[in-house]
């Protein structure tokens, strides 16, 4: 049987293997002496190697060879693998590498090493069954013949599903239904099962409104709804919640989920990131007016570069913060490979995002190799990694033309006044400068001592007996200009006599203690703190925060001479870790008032930087008068700086940078996923699997960096792209009902979920589309479906075909997420602070040093009482109560929630000062309006909680227990319950 082909847009035909449900464990080659792994196993081809029969006749290639190549060696030797650098996708390497020898197969290693010399095992494969003779044979003779092989070859392997797969198809256009509940029906049917009943008015309402704004109904609310005698009062009631704006705020939090957003960096650092909020409102606001959805995609991928007059430019460009909202290693590496392989993760993460959120692909599976599994080539990824190459991290200015127009016109007058007095003070500068170098023979002569050491600088004086040492910085290494900043590792005040009596007075072990103003850190108390320069060791440094450190000597001593240093021991003590005094004095004192100055660094010779010349040179050059009048002019640039400061600033947010060197090509494919190890060249363009059946592009390598982006954006939401449309009808499908139709929302490929109701989700897409993209109608086609509004009764017999309820014989019940428990208990509680918008509120303690740390909140405050979609999420942070509640980190997309019960959840639940604020506030309303009879207590706590009546045994359950206790224990144990947090 022929093998197989696939087109390629560069002409070139492509074989791979085809999938007969066989398997074969598939190894690489031992060539130029080099030991190759094996790769896993690989479909077999529809013919097997091993019976192809061997002949006289000319050998095919195409037919013959490349099977055996695909089956044995494509798994290590492809050509974005190339183990022992050899690729066997085309002919080049085994002839430049010299592994074939046309016409002579005797004296051809690739022969050698799959033969067995003398019953021997071969050398390849190394893990599998070894070639069968005939297929060796057909190897031979091929060789012998020429090792003929075209150059419109090139093997492939061949992933698991190819171009036929499901959700690479053509969207339905033609259905045999026009609803819902009748492309249910069908496999209910078809399992013999039936649709609950309807739910109740109660359940339903309750049901609706948690699932659209997140909060609970109140209790008039469920009361005129069940009470109401119109018929449409369920279809009015979904519309009153999809035009309220806790819809936004509800619906928004799940699309965050899915484009992990999160508020800090992430990585070893884990900064935390103030200007991401207007990407969290952005998202709120366009839900609330029900913007169409590919306007939203579009923006998320290129909203700063769409030039689209008929939308808002500066909320567009919110829009890509998308981009950079995932994690982000800000570490630097000096080592220009290291650097490489950081830029090459943090793209990773954006492709991965993007793939994921919009195609439902793993796309990024293909960074190093071929996809396994999908039909998604390494080329489909390098073109998006192209696409996304001048995307940078970070904050940025973004502000109306209106805006930056006013801002402007404030500023430049005061710009210029500033220019005008800097011009002036760099003239006295340069005056003085020219007259300081005319004279710096004459200076240097009184620098005869050399330059301070940051291993270790000494300074002798006459003895003197001193209570207290000091160390006056008077200009630190790094920037002379500042008096701070500089570091010490110690500092010995040494006793006069004979070296052999004389003695380190600085060591606290000798009683001796230190002070003066230190770099602090939250988490850290005294982490560089000045008792590190007096304890006998040189790994930690003082961090001076002012220009003095001070010894205090246990007594009275005689002394003449201090050593110090802030890189003892060290081979290169160049880093900016070691800063350094660079100008200083030695003073000392009996009583910490009256200083004597013993010693000082003016008489050593400045450090080999030009800044710290410069600045003793002026300091000695400058006469009175120059003095004078850069002093005033010094104090008029002050209060110009200050009136510029005063100028409203440009908002900043943090929507990323576009670096036009980054997006500078060529781009190659990175064999094995190394930016060390560069392929075949590649250009931004569409998902190969798509072409032919999607609009497709592909752009010149010299496409700039706007242009790249804005063409994906327009491909993905193109209507001819069946994926888009498709995971964004089953995420809102998903969120509905617990579980989608397909039940891994981020993955439509082959190790993902099979839809259940294919026709369904093709029917919502293509309704999406009709709807122009706008997804308030889904919802309102779905919550007024029968599948819906059914009830969550639990059958037995059907549970026994159906576990799961995905065929949706009863609707799935679920618990609440834990930003609706923690919504529900201020809500109930009278205490919910509906503020929309704006910078989020913190449930943990904020601590930076190099690292940030982030310790959660014992107490929880009212300025923390707003809705939890505007909590300032940090990555890797444990926040109280919604963290034991399975709100997932934002490290990564997070498609669908857990839903886990532990013991730590109810113990949480039951003990925080959270719900025992919850719970007093709640009483302290109760008692308001109830008044003091337990009876009509116990009624309002039940209608607050669950919107309804108290039954009679709970009735009595809360009186014995009001009888022991109060109101507030009551209501400590209603917010303790499954019925607050379940929703059925």
């Amino acid at each position: 049987m022929k093998p197989s082909w696939t087109s390629q847009s560069t002409g070139l035909r492509s074989f791979a293997i085809d999938q007969m449900g066989r398997t074969l464990s598939v190894a690489g080659f031992v060539l130029a002496g080099l030991m190759l792994t094996p790769w896993p196993s690989l479909a077999v081809a529809d013919k097997p190697s091993s019976d192809i029969a061997p002949s006289s006749d000319q050998v095919d290639f195409e037919s013959q060879i490349a099977p055996i190549l695909a089956e044995h060696c494509l798994g290590c030797h492809s050509p974005n693998i190339k183990k022992g650098e050899l690729s066997l996708a085309t002919a080049d390497d085994i002839h430049d590498l010299q592994y074939v020898h046309p016409g002579k197969a005797g004296s051809s290693r690739l022969l050698e090493v799959i033969s067995s010399v003398d019953g021997a095992e071969p050398e390849m494969p190394m893990d599998g069954e070894p070639l069968a003779d005939d297929s060796i044979a057909l190897i031979r003779r091929w060789i012998d013949q020429g090792a003929l092989w075209p150059d419109t070859v090139v093997v492939r392997e061949k992933s698991k599903a190819d171009d036929s797969w499901w959700s690479l198809q053509p969207l339905q256009q033609q259905f045999a239904h026009n609803t819902i509940d009748e492309f249910i029906d069908g496999p209910l049917q078809a399992s013999k099962l039936k649709r609950n009943a309807p739910a109740d008015r109660r359940t339903l309402i309750r049901r609706a409104t948690y699932d659209l704004t997140g909060l609970p109904p109140t209790p008039d609310q469920v009361r005129a709804f069940v009470d109401s005698d119109d018929p449409l009062v369920y279809e009015k009631w979904i519309d009153h919640l999809l035009a309220s704006p806790e819809y936004g705020q509800r619906w928004g939090r799940h699309w965050l989920d899915v484009v992990r957003f999160g508020e800090s960096i992430g990585f070893e650092r884990n900064v935390i990131i103030n200007e991401l909020w207007p990407f969290r409102d952005y998202i709120i606001r366009s839900l609330n007016a029900d913007r169409p959805f590919d306007q939203l995609i579009r923006e998320h991928i290129a909203g700063d570069v769409l030039n689209d007059p008929s939308i808002d430019a500066t909320e567009s460009a919110i829009g890509t913060a998308f981009l950079v909202s995932g994690p982000y290693d800000d570490v630097g590496n000096q080592d220009a490979a290291q650097a490489a392989q950081i830029r090459a993760n943090t793209l990773d993460e954006i492709i991965r995002a993007t793939s994921e959120a919009f195609l439902g692909l793993t796309v990024g599976c293909a960074r190093c190799h071929d996809h396994k599994f999908d039909p998604i080539a390494q080329d489909d990824y390098y073109a998006l990694y192209a696409t996304f190459a001048g995307v940078r991290h970070g904050a940025v200015p973004l502000a109306t033309p209106e805006d930056r127009l006013r801002r402007e016109t404030l500023l430049e007058p005061l710009q210029t006044s500033k220019a005008k007095i800097q011009q002036q003070i760099s003239q006295i500068d340069a005056a003085v400068m020219k007259r300081a170098n005319a004279n710096l023979a004459q200076y240097q002569k009184a620098w005869p001592r050399p330059a301070v050491d940051r291993r270790g600088t000494e300074e002798t004086f006459d003895p003197i007996v001193a209570s207290h040492v000091r160390l006056v910085c008077k200009a630190q290494d790094n920037h002379p200009s500042s008096k701070s900043g500089f570091r010490i590792d110690e500092f010995e005040v040494w006793s006069s006599g004979d070296e052999s009596e004389s003695v380190n007075v600085a060591l606290a072990s000798n009683g001796a203690t230190a002070s003066g103003a230190a770099r602090q850190i939250q988490d850290f108390a005294d982490a560089y703190g000045p008792q590190l320069t007096i304890d006998g060791k040189t790994g930690a440094r003082f961090i001076a925060a002012e220009s003095t450190l001070t010894i205090h000597l246990a007594q009275p001593t005689e002394i003449n001479r201090v050593f110090f240093s802030s890189g003892r021991g060290e081979a290169d003590p160049n880093s900016g870790v070691f800063t350094f005094v660079a100008e200083y004095d030695i003073e000392v004192s009996s009583d910490a008032e009256q200083w004597i100055k013993v010693a000082t660094g003016d008489d050593r010779q400045p450090i080999q930087r030009d800044s710290v010349l410069n600045r003793r040179l002026s300091r000695l050059a400058i006469t009175d008068d120059e003095r004078q009048q850069k002093s005033r002019l010094e104090s008029e640039m002050r209060d110009v700086n200050r009136r510029i400061s005063a100028v409203p600033a440009t908002s900043m947010v943090y929507i990323g940078r576009r670096v036009a060197d980054d997006a500078k090509g060529p781009f190659h494919l990175f064999i094995g996923g190394s930016p060390q190890r560069k392929g075949d060249a590649v250009v931004p363009s569409s998902l190969s699997s798509l072409r032919g059946r999607a609009s497709d592009y592909q752009l010149s390598a010299d496409a700039d960096e706007a242009t790249r982006r804005r063409s994906l954006a327009d491909w993905l939401v193109d209507d001819s792209n069946p994926l888009t449309p498709r995971v964004l009808a089953n995420r809102i499908w998903h969120f509905h009902f617990g579980t989608g139709i397909v039940d891994t929302p981020n993955d439509f490929g082959y190790m993902g979920g099979r839809p259940t109701h294919p026709e369904l989700l093709d029917f919502l897409a293509t309704q999406l589309q009709q709807d122009g993209w706008r997804i308030k109608p889904m919802h309102r086609r779905i919550m007024l479906s029968k599948t819906y509004r059914q009830s969550s009764d639990f059958d037995e017999q059907a549970a026994r075909s159906d576990a799961d309820a995905r065929l949706l014989w009863r609707f799935p019940p679920r618990r609440l997420s834990a930003e609706e428990i923690r919504d529900t208990l201020l809500q109930v509680a009278g205490q919910l602070d509906t503020t929309s918008g704006g910078p989020g509120f913190r449930l943990y303690q904020f601590l930076q040093d190099n690292v940030c740390t982030y310790l959660p909140l014992d107490q929880h405050g009212p300025e923390t009482y707003r809705r939890a979609v505007y909590h300032q999420n940090a990555r890797a942070s444990v926040v109280d109560l919604m963290t034991e509640f399975d709100q997932p980190d934002c490290t990564f997309s997070a498609p669908r929630r857990s839903s886990t019960t532990t013991p730590l959840q109810a113990l949480t639940l039951l003990n925080h000062s959270f719900t025992m604020d919850m719970a007093a506030s709640m009483a302290a309303r109760i008692r308001d309006t109830a008044g003091p009879d337990h009876e009509p207590q116990i009624h309002a706590a039940y209608q607050r909680c669950y919107a309804r009546a108290p039954q009679a045994d709970e009735l009595a359950a809360c009186r014995s227990l009001l009888s022991d206790s109060d109101l507030t224990t009551l209501c400590r144990v209603l917010l303790n319950t499954s019925e607050l947090i379940d929703v059925r």
